[in-house]
């Protein structure tokens, strides 16, 4: 009865968007989005896995940076919360891709962002006759021809937004925050492509939580959540994957 409560539940609270249901399907024909028994670093048995770096084709990618790009445009806007203390992303100057596969999240979300957005009412960039430029960091430093650890724009006194893949425990987007302020910008904003909706080994903590306390509150978002998974298994009818991801999510979600 629990689980059928949290189905329904599940299912009204989450009302998928259009990109949001194109980039599902799209990972599941590529394999970037499996169901099944698979084991985490953490040692958790996750009934799903999400690897980004199959998401590498033109019209996947396509698809990708357009819903990168509405969720940031989204999370510029104020809240309808009541919720007074969360924090729409401003105005800002650079998207940074930690390497490797948010180089490739970066460069097409900022052409998307010029193509698509360039005219609209919004206040997307602190300078919108120059856009937003996009930059990624080496994964070793280059000692000859420019050097330095990062490529691309300049993120010194600029404002910059990060785009990570799956936030587990943090780790990743901890390093790129630091990588950034190191550089001289300030992480105004992260936007993550699948916020896996769990709690951390305490069983009580968010790493989403965690890095707004760094960032500001309300300004970490996710274009997929573990609910819109759910939510869209729900609407295929699969049953099976969908009892596994609701008791997963009951013992190991967060609690809202």
């Amino acid at each position: 009865m629990a689980s059928e409560s949290f189905h329904l539940e599940s299912s009204q609270s989450s009302l998928l968007k259009q990109y949001q249901i194109d980039l599902i399907d799209k990972a599941m024909s590529c394999g970037a989005l499996k169901f099944g028994s698979f084991t985490l670093k953490s040692g958790r048995t996750s009934p799903y896995f999400f690897n980004a770096g199959l998401l590498s084709t033109g019209p996947i990618l396509a698809l990708l940076s357009e819903a990168f790009a509405a969720t940031i445009v989204a999370a510029q806007q104020p809240s309808s919360s009541n919720n007074k203390t969360s924090t729409p992303i401003p105005p800002f100057d650079v998207l940074f891709g930690p390497a490797y596969k948010g180089i490739a999240f970066a460069a097409t979300t900022s052409l998307v962002l010029h193509t698509h957005y360039r005219d609209s009412p919004n206040i997307i960039s602190t300078t919108p006759e120059t856009g937003i430029g996009f930059a990624y960091n080496r994964k070793e430093l280059k000692s000859h021809g420019e050097g330095g650890s990062l490529v691309g724009c300049s993120v010194s006194n600029k404002k910059v937004v990060i785009l990570d893949d799956v936030m587990t425990a943090g780790t990743a987007v901890r390093e790129a925050i630091d990588i950034v302020s190191r550089e001289g910008g300030d992480v105004v904003g992260v936007i993550q492509l699948l916020d896996r909706e769990e709690v951390g080994k305490d069983g009580a903590s968010s790493t989403v939580h965690e890095v707004e306390e760094i960032i500001g509150k309300g300004r970490v978002k996710s274009i997929l959540r573990m609910r819109d998974l759910i939510a869209w298994l729900d609407s295929k009818g699969m049953k099976k994957e969908l009892q596994d991801m609701e008791e997963y999510r009951s013992q190991y979600g967060l609690k809202d």
